[in-house]
């Protein structure tokens, strides 16, 4: 996943831009890059690695010397961005959260072109950089964008930094959130709502799949309306998301609220407490405990101070030492204790295995795990979703192929939950990570938490129903 903000201000707005991008932190582990405008400076930019550190201290430094009433931020999980090109009609930057499915069938289009390309430190092309380029493809912003809607598979938001305001233009199917946000002299577009109340803003309107905006320091203007159809990813609410901040004016934390309360209905499963996987279990766990009317508690306390976010380092050893490292049982609350323990989700299961060993060593008598939301049973083609490379690396084909001894399996009843192919996957993938028991969420009780129509969510990964 990816994040951004942009803000145009009468004023000098390099400190909402900067305080504003970090509060995307959550959405991205790999690179981060601001960019300003201004009559007298013109184009500034800066970009940095996330490897190594937090977005605050990288960037610190950079934003002494920059000066505009214009700029754009980005926290990327994958390329450097924003870029700044030049085209035939003008300078821009441009931030996306995007994925390109057919990415290699867009370069192979601009090379016959006679195009040429910068290259990412993956040896790849650089998709902002592609997107860039399709932009320009245009004979305006408007219909540029459009181009960027008809070609790319996958997913597209983007902000665009001109010399004469930000165009905020939202994925054609509305995978992912742009917001606008207002307050005196300044207007804002970002990913997250939350980036928005300790700057000042107020959440002024949620872009429409497809939608395309241009902001001024005076207001905004519509460039293009809104698609009907839209396939927000419900998945933003089960994690992705931060507390706070609200999608389509829904909460994420009220969501995760709803999602644990589904949990716990019919669960007559005792126990002595009810816990949540941190950070983004608990606000579930809090859900099913007020529910069941058991006690919440925090068997595991997460340390912080030296160790960053679990998913940030690249190498697969190193986000399992993290999250390994960053989470402390507290014995006390544990030993000979019966556990109902809430997580977001089960992607590959190596952190939750870890995690299940862990409290077994520390003497707990049951591991009830409840998921809120159902198993991943298909990859995602849309997002930036996670990094597995192959669909083998899921917890449930991983399950499945022990069960069936093959990778080649029509995954439509596995998904069916009241199927018995679901059950015995779910009993194997219990069985794989040392749980006494185990229960997704059913898909229509996540629609229902969530509280849009099936036919508005994207839940592809739970039961393949999506498309381009």
């Amino acid at each position: 996943m990816s994040g951004f903000f942009g803000s145009i201000s009468k004023n000098d707005c390099v400190d909402d831009v900067f305080y504003g991008t970090d509060y995307h932190s959550h959405l991205g582990t790999k690179r981060a890059g601001i960019a300003f405008f201004s009559g007298k400076n013109g184009f500034q930019r800066a970009i940095h690695s996330l490897e190594d550190g937090y977005f605050r201290n990288k960037f610190e430094n950079d934003i002494k010397g920059f000066a505009g009433n214009c700029g754009i931020g980005v926290i990327s999980d994958s390329e450097a961005q924003p870029m700044v090109v030049n085209s035939h009609f003008g300078r821009f930057g441009v931030a996306t959260v995007s994925r390109i499915i057919n990415i290699n069938d867009l370069e192979e289009h601009f090379l016959k072109l006679h195009h040429t390309f910068s290259e990412t430190s993956q040896g790849t092309v650089n998709p902002t950089e592609l997107i860039s380029m399709l932009i320009a493809e245009g004979n305006d912003f408007v219909s540029g964008i459009e181009n960027v809607f008809e070609k790319v598979k996958g997913s597209c938001s983007m902000l665009i930094l001109t010399e004469n305001g930000i165009i905020a233009a939202r994925d054609k199917l509305g995978r992912t959130p742009v917001v606008i946000g207002k307050k005196n002299n300044a207007y804002a577009a970002a990913f997250e709502t939350c980036s928005f109340s300790n700057l000042g803003y107020e959440t002024e309107k949620y872009l429409g799949p497809g939608e395309i905006v241009k902001l001024t320091a005076e207001g905004w203007e519509q460039l293009r309306k809104p698609n009907v159809e839209m396939q927000i990813c419900s998945f933003l609410w089960v994690y992705y998301g931060y507390p706070p901040s609200f999608y389509e004016g829904i909460n994420v934390e009220e969501t995760r609220y709803r999602c644990g309360a589904a949990l716990a209905k019919n669960d007559p499963i005792e126990a002595d407490f009810v816990a949540g996987i941190p950070d983004s279990g608990v606000g579930h766990a809090v859900g099913y405990s007020h529910a069941r009317g058991l006690p919440f508690k925090r068997p595991y306390t997460k340390y912080t101070p030296t160790w960053p976010r679990s998913f940030m380092p690249q190498s697969q050893h190193m986000r399992e030492l993290v999250a390994k490292m960053k989470l402390l049982p507290n014995k006390s609350i544990i030993e000979n204790k019966k556990g109902i323990f809430l997580d977001d989700s089960i992607v590959r299961g190596t952190q939750l295995k870890d995690n299940v060993r862990d409290l077994h060593e520390a003497g707990i008598k049951e591991v009830n795990m409840r998921i809120a939301c159902p198993p991943l049973t298909y990859p995602c083609e849309f997002l930036n979703f996670s990094r597995s490379r192959s669909s083998m690396e899921l917890a449930t084909h991983k399950a499945v192929k022990e069960l069936e001894g093959t990778e080649n399996v029509n995954m439509k009843e596995y998904s069916d939950a009241g199927s018995e192919k679901y059950a015995a996957m779910v009993d194997k993938i219990r069985e794989n990570l040392g749980l006494t028991t185990l229960r997704f969420q059913k898909i229509e009780d996540l629609v229902e938490a969530i509280g849009l129509p099936k036919e508005k969510l994207c839940t592809h990964c739970f039961d393949g129903s999506s498309h381009f």
